[in-house]
């Protein structure tokens, strides 16, 4: 334990007051505290002896005859010798106060990290013991690069920068314009009137990238369909928008009542929901990760809520040139059907297919053509080449029979 600085004396204006922190033996923080003040002229001398006591309390700790004057030793001050302690003179007039408090050395403090977006990150601490004395912090980081793929050595680094405090004095601290394949290494230094202790962590954007909750979050029934919400959402404010850095999201539904959630992977910005319970609200989340699985999922967004819709499928009739929305007979529970298309005409011509779409059917054709025609000549000619001669005339090898009859072959008989 050590002693703080003295809370400004009760006593004179001129008294000035000190408390000096040492260590004690096996490095524990043992005071002792030592009170030292000048007396105001006309008190007695710089050394004259003095009395001291606990406020509140007659019984004497330090006497006149101590031979320390108008000094306050406390050997190994334990937290009960905490308090105000009154300094008299040998007449009983008050000579001063002062407040004892103990605490401990710093101790290395607990830091973690983390990125709402690929640029930029935040780490915050907090006191792995609560030394009781005024406590700063001093905030630093440097870059580290990985010369092989195995990362086990780093190269030289560059900085250290000053981490910035956000705000000044909080407990946080903020690095900007951070690269994402790289690794850094945060100092954070614990400083009180006993000593300093730092932690250094490293860390990289990869890991510790974790994005905001994605934002509103928009839950809407299907007109004429009871078992189906549409769920729209859009990208947290925080996550800069570049398309080599998407996001993907898993949605969570549940109906009134029901502690267990389902959950869906969409693949866009909206999902639609098919067997919500029919008259039911339900609950709906969102969160959200890196696309390619850096980091860890976002915290969940804030729970939105809808019903599945009631009515009837709505009907376009057209009358007068205007559209009129009719209803529709009531479709069943679990009716797959879509809604009917308007029977207003189309003005747009039969074909309005993309012209590139055109010109590609029109290669495919091509092709096909082509490959049919040589296919064709092939049968042709080896049909040709195989079909046997007429009835008179003479019979030509075929197109298997060896060139040499069997006959003339050496070694074989004539028969």
């Amino acid at each position: 334990m050590g002693v703080t600085e003295p809370l400004p004396a009760l006593g004179a204006r001129d008294e000035q007051q000190l408390l000096r922190a040492e260590q004690g033996p096996g490095g524990r923080g043992y005071s002792p505290g030592v009170c030292l003040f000048s007396l105001p002229p006309g008190l007695g001398p710089p050394r004259a002896p003095v009395s001291w006591f606990r406020d509140g309390e007659t019984r004497l700790l330090q006497g006149p005859d101590s031979g320390l004057g108008h000094e306050l030793v406390l050997a190994r001050a334990e937290s009960t010798d905490e308090g105000t302690y009154i300094c008299r003179t040998l007449d009983g007039a008050l000579g001063g106060m002062v407040t004892l408090q103990l605490g401990y050395p710093p101790a290395r403090p607990v830091v973690s990290c983390q990125a709402a977006d690929y640029e930029n990150f935040s780490c915050t601490w907090s006191p792995s013991q609560v030394s009781g004395l005024p406590t700063r912090y001093l905030t630093s980081y440097r870059k580290k690069t990985v010369p092989g793929a195995d990362g086990q050595r780093m190269s030289s680094s560059t900085g250290p920068w000053p981490c910035p405090q956000d705000p000044p004095g909080a407990a946080r601290c903020v690095v900007h314009g951070a690269e994402f394949w790289s690794q850094y290494r945060i100092n954070v230094t614990e400083v009180n009137p006993l000593g300093a202790s730092t932690r250094l962590l490293d860390v990289s954007l990869q890991s510790i990238l974790r994005p905001d909750p994605p934002q509103g979050l928009r839950v809407e029934s299907v007109p004429g369909y009871p078992r189906r919400l549409r769920a729209s959402w859009m990208y947290p404010a925080s996550w800069p928008r570049q398309p080599h850095f998407l996001l993907k999201f898993r949605l969570q539904y549940r109906p009134a009542q029901h502690p267990a959630w389902s959950m869906v992977e969409p693949a866009g910005l909206e999902e639609v929901i098919t067997d919500a319970v029919a008259g039911l609200p339900h609950a709906v989340r969102v969160s959200a990760r890196d696309f390619l699985d850096a980091g860890t999922w976002s915290a969940w967004s804030p729970e939105a809520w809808g019903t599945p819709s009631t009515g009837p499928l709505p009907k376009e009739i057209p009358v007068g040139g205007q559209q009129l929305v009719q209803p529709e007979e009531e479709l069943q529970a679990d009716s797959p059907a879509p809604p009917r298309p308007s029977l207003l005409p189309d003005p747009r011509p039969l074909d309005h297919r993309d012209p590139l779409e055109q010109v590609a059917v029109l290669a495919s054709l091509g092709i096909f053509s082509f490959l049919g025609l040589v296919a064709g000549a092939l049968a042709l000619g080896l049909w040709l080449r195989l079909r046997p001669e007429g009835k008179d005339g003479p019979r030509k090898p075929g197109f298997l029979a060896p060139m040499i009859p069997v006959d003339k072959l050496p070694g074989v008989p004539n028969l």
